[in-house]
């Protein structure tokens, strides 16, 4: 089996590479902006997913089986930022990425990756959210995952790609970015350990709850998708619980030793904010039989650990 990763040297794809390894497969990746590093040992691309020619020829080359389809601008506050590079990164890019194989692997199994975040505030109540509710796009990154969703149900209908649908919600874990919540105050407290600065951490809006899930559980549900999803079907990955920001920092302080003092810095609010995250994860459980086995407390643990390291 040939395999297509997309957004391979990521902080998701890479540990969907490491799960993949176990299979006899081909595996396949792509890479922007950083070139790959030599030492992967699989076959990575480096290109833009925004280049239909680049894109071409990966699929043509790779002749791909299993597609799983995760470049994307995938920060909130970036998506602000740079509404543009969002814009044709997240849709023209799997605009492209559908094209080519249309074209040249038409068999492709595949599985685009959305995000919760296209159920905006519909999901602001102690309810769970199923697959079936209401969606409202309240950011540049999740009316861009929308449209994807709506792409794909196009390429599906239309042009007979096989292709599943899956909503994550937020997922952390070792060797996240700072650019993502969790990992950012994992990396600042790692800092003021090393003796960086000031002993206080810089939060948001800490009121916020959120549906996380280990990254490890999360590349194990994409394969099973791609495994035993139906086709064209929507799944949610989550827990079905949440967690107030509040108590993640709570949690990651209480690792530490350090007296730690906690400032709020109105640069970290966003514009739009979703005040509670949480999701029904029935389907994916009575279909595949997944849920998530790491504990939040693993995960921020480790998270932290892999900071202290870095520092």
């Amino acid at each position: 089996m040939n395999i297509l990763i997309t957004g391979a040297t990521g902080f998701v794809g890479g540990y969907l590479r490491e799960l993949l390894k176990s299979r006899e497969s081909n595996v396949w990746g792509t890479a922007f902006p950083e070139k790959p590093k030599e030492l992967l040992g699989e076959n990575i691309f480096h290109l833009d997913i925004r280049s239909e020619k680049d894109v071409f020829a990966c699929v043509k080359r790779a002749k791909p089986d299993w597609v799983f389809h995760l470049a994307a601008v995938s920060n909130v506050r970036h998506s602000w930022e740079r509404r543009k590079e969002t814009l044709e990164t997240n849709l023209l890019g799997t605009y492209n990425l559908f094209e080519a194989i249309r074209r040249f692997a038409p068999h492709a199994r595949i599985l685009f990756v959305s995000s919760s975040d296209v159920y905006g505030t519909k999901l602001s109540s102690k309810k769970p959210c199923d697959e079936e509710a209401e969606v409202q796009a309240m950011n540049p990154y999740a009316y861009t995952k929308l449209s994807g969703e709506i792409l794909s149900q196009f390429y599906n209908r239309i042009e007979n790609l096989d292709i599943v649908i899956t909503r994550p919600f937020p997922h952390t874990g070792p060797g996240q970015s700072a650019d993502f919540v969790c990992s950012d105050w994992a990396l600042q407290i790692a800092r003021i350990e090393r003796g960086d600065g000031k002993s206080e951490i810089i939060v948001g809006d800490v009121s916020v709850q959120r549906d996380f899930t280990d990254v490890r559980d999360v590349v194990k549900a994409y394969v099973l998708l791609l495994e035993k999803g139906k086709r064209g079907e929507i799944y949610n990955i989550c827990s079905g619980k949440t967690f107030s920001l509040q108590r993640i920092l709570d949690v990651l302080l209480s690792f530490s030793s350090q007296h730690i003092e906690i400032r709020v810095d109105s640069k970290k609010l966003r514009k739009t904010e979703i005040p509670v995250l949480m999701g029904d994860n029935k389907k994916i459980k009575n279909e595949l039989s997944w849920e998530p086995k790491i504990p939040m407390e693993q995960s921020l643990r480790e998270l932290l650990d892999y900071w202290r390291f870095r520092v």
